[in-house]
């Protein structure tokens, strides 16, 4: 079973569209959501917990349509962490606690203040004069704190120092190890989604490039750098990707389908989505 089905979804606004997305999270994976700014990473997830609704296509969480009442009951198994920390400004951490005990019907303030103090947040400082980064670590101490069995969380690394951001991934992998709990997680720093995904979704542009498991992507896929005439003996179907340069030709390229009497770079998670962001997909 899948936690999220995403089928033919589309959304268009004015400047904007999500085209033909079909995106599974299955139950026990954590899966990587990654894309330029504008790509349609948040309209994803803001279609998946129906703040928005989609011109067609359909979406599923826990095997329920989302736009129906029991998707409002199964809200309680979801911790969502946004990109940006929506509590009121004058409100503390104390203060959210009480809150919640009112809002979740599994909430824990034994596991919450735990990840309080495990956050170094202060329990009384007012909202407003948090950091990014602390309102952010609230924003997950929330979301981890009411039994959920999925995770979504939006950019929840972004403005932590690399330690901390560590700490969370350490937090999310350990989340995972109970094989009934899920994570889509969207964010700019690949090499976050590299040491904890299970499978990688990339969108460009409103469109759904791939979706494959993190660590046969990595496999399948290599960067060449040849000159143009060595190029020319790469076989076109062997090619994802290419960006030429005064030097000659760097491509992105499945390892299968070129011979071994090419040499090939040692490539990472952020090589192939930066090479199929930037890259010419026309031999």
């Amino acid at each position: 079973m899948n936690a999220v089905e995403l089928n033919n979804i589309s959304k268009t606004y004015k400047d904007f569209s999500l085209s033909n997305l079909s995106l599974n999270v299955p139950t026990g994976s954590i899966v990587g959501l990654v894309g330029e700014n504008g790509a349609g990473k948040s309209t994803t997830i803001k279609l998946i917990m129906n703040v928005i609704s989609p011109d067609a296509g359909t979406i599923k969480v826990f095997g329920k349509p989302n736009n129906t009442d029991d998707f409002i009951s199964a809200r309680d198994d979801i911790g969502v962490v946004l990109d940006e920390s929506y509590f009121p400004e004058i409100i503390s951490a104390s203060n959210v606690d009480v809150i919640m005990k009112n809002t979740y019907r599994n909430w824990n303030s034994q596991q919450y203040l735990s990840y309080i103090q495990k956050f170094s947040l202060p329990l009384k400082k007012p909202f407003r004069d948090f950091s990014r980064g602390m309102k952010m670590k609230l924003a997950i101490a929330v979301a981890m704190s009411h039994a959920p069995k999925l995770l979504i969380l939006d950019e929840a690394t972004s403005g932590l120092d690399p330690m901390v951001r560590d700490e969370m991934l350490d937090i999310f992998n350990d989340f995972t190890r109970n094989e009934e709990n899920s994570i889509l997680i969207s964010s700019h720093i690949v090499s976050d989604l590299e040491k904890i995904c299970d499978y990688i979704a990339f969108i460009h542009q409103g469109r759904l490039v791939l979706c494959e498991e993190k660590d046969r992507l990595i496999q399948e896929y290599a960067i060449v750098k040849l000159t143009a005439d060595k190029f020319e003996s790469i076989p076109d179907q062997a090619v994802k990707s290419k960006k030429v340069t005064p030097y000659g030709v760097e491509a992105l390229v499945k390892r299968s389908l070129i011979s071994s009497s090419f040499r090939t770079e040692y490539t990472t998670l952020e090589d192939i989505i930066l090479f199929l962001a930037k890259g010419d997909t026309n031999k």
